[in-house]
């Protein structure tokens, strides 16, 4: 029986089928697997869901990783979860993105997807109960889960249970678009934590601010500022096929300044507002023309959904625009790569003389953090109030309201003129303040927070609210 638990949607390591029927593992990376590396696999076990055929062919075979159990859902009640639910309705309402003349609509169709996350949900809880020795700290992430806590408890009293959400959360007022049942599983679901972990003060604050609107209870909420371990990345970034990358892009831009932006094709990152933004520089400041070139590497994300599909079609067309109207024989304006490519992600971040960095909301965005850890000669940083890396960084980023193109063209404006000894400065102390939560201590700060809480009561049954 493990000690230690984590819950999330995509696990450690992924199985490809082979035509042979051969099962290859590969292992992720990220927050998560370097914090609980810091635990004995002998007294963790990682909680996640088989995401494709190869995972399923797993299971089924009884092949895993020592430490991992993998949950064999069914793949239209995950497609109904993951896509119907997580990614279409929370995902929506947290980043504040729906087209409100025309979403959301929540119908009896909604309701069947919304059983369909209910049970995965709690096919997560049920795990975690059979896996759980007595006592065990039990670590929830993402959205995704939102359920799991409330289940949980329900199922083991005695478990240490929290939630960490990746994302931001929903205002009182947009997350009350929900049916009013529905928004009450959700925050009770998440109230069966003994603690909830947010990246900023404002998104736990817009959480308390949800409880308190519905007239629930509350419970431990808590801020760990995801940052970045600056030996790993720096060694990332030093390998033999990034330095490749790095000349290959040095000898397409030549000797012009850069602005760099890494972003997923994900609706929240405002990549047009960003390419709107450079279009608009280079014509109230022709100086820069064929003395820049905008890197934007926009990997294509949730190419399953018709919104993400326009979306990239959209990012791709406007680039297209920009050096259409600006490039010249010699000179391409915008450089812009859809491949999922983090060696050139990592050739870039060096090359950057300025980071474009303008959600209209995030969580946190690590990218934020990354460029000026690697950034070879320092970089100034554009960065929006959306993301919420701006708690930590905006003293010394250049801060843009997210949907002001011109106070975003001017940003960067600023950014390219910035004397190379201010740049210096800033990008030490941004460096100094990226690095502050590196993975590791961020997931074991959490865990020793949550060895010292007493396991919360059950969550209030709905027709007698009280507080936790």
């Amino acid at each position: 029986m493990a000690t230690v638990l984590v819950a999330s949607n995509r696990g450690p390591v992924s199985y490809v089928l082979g035509e042979d029927g051969s099962l290859a593992a590969r292992r992720g990376g990220g927050g998560l697997v370097s914090g609980l590396s810091a635990v004995s696999s002998q007294e963790s076990v990682w909680v996640c869901a088989a995401l494709g055929e190869g995972d399923r062919e797993a299971v089924r075979r009884g092949v895993g990783e020592p430490g991992v159990r993998m949950l064999d859902i069914a793949p239209d009640v995950y497609a109904d979860a993951y896509n119907g639910i997580a990614n279409s309705v929370l995902w929506f309402l947290h980043h504040h993105l729906y087209d409100i003349p025309r979403e959301p609509v929540f119908d009896a169709e909604f309701r069947r997807r919304w059983e369909s996350y209910r049970g995965y949900n709690h096919a997560f809880a049920e795990a975690l109960a059979a896996e759980a020795a007595e006592g065990a700290a039990v670590l929830v992430q993402d959205y995704h889960l939102a359920l799991v806590p409330g289940r949980l408890r329900d199922l083991r009293p005695d478990l240490r249970i929290s939630h960490f959400t990746h994302t931001p959360w929903a205002s009182p007022e947009y997350l009350g678009m929900l049916p009013d049942d529905i928004r009450e599983e959700l925050l009770r679901g998440m109230l069966g934590a003994d603690e909830l972990g947010f990246h900023t003060r404002r998104w736990a604050a817009a959480f308390t601010d949800c409880a308190a609107a519905a007239g629930l209870g509350d419970t431990r909420v808590a801020v760990y500022p995801l940052g970045v371990d600056g030996d790993d990345l720096r060694a990332l970034a030093y390998r033999p096929e990034v330095d490749e990358r790095r000349a290959a892009l040095r000898h397409e831009i030549g000797d012009r300044r850069t602005i760099v932006r890494v972003d997923r094709t994900e609706l929240s990152k405002n990549i047009l507002r960003g390419l709107q933004a450079y279009r608009e520089l280079l014509t109230t400041h022709p100086e820069w023309r064929d003395r820049v070139v905008h890197l934007a590497s926009a990997y294509p994300s949730r190419q399953d959904l018709e919104s993400y599909r326009a979306y990239t079609a959209a990012v791709a067309a406007l680039a297209d625009e920009i050096n259409t109207e600006f490039g010249t024989a010699d000179w391409q304006p915008v450089i812009v790569s859809v491949q999922d490519d983090f060696p050139r992600s990592l050739a870039a971040y060096r090359l950057a003389d300025v980071a474009l960095v303008n959600p209209v909301r995030d969580g946190m965005n690590l990218v934020a953090k990354e460029i000026p850890v690697v950034s070879e000669a320092g970089c100034a940083l554009v960065l929006s109030t959306g993301a919420g890396a701006y708690e930590e960084l905006k003293e010394d980023a250049l801060t843009v309201n997210p949907f002001d193109v011109s106070q975003t063209a001017e940003a960067l404006h600023k950014a390219l003129s910035m004397p190379p000894a201010e740049r210096t400065d800033r990008t030490k102390r941004l460096t100094a303040a990226a690095t502050a939560l590196p993975p590791q201590r961020w997931f074991l700060n959490q865990l020793e927070s949550l060895r010292d809480r007493t396991p919360a009561p059950s969550p209030t049954p709905p027709e007698a609210p009280e507080r936790h």
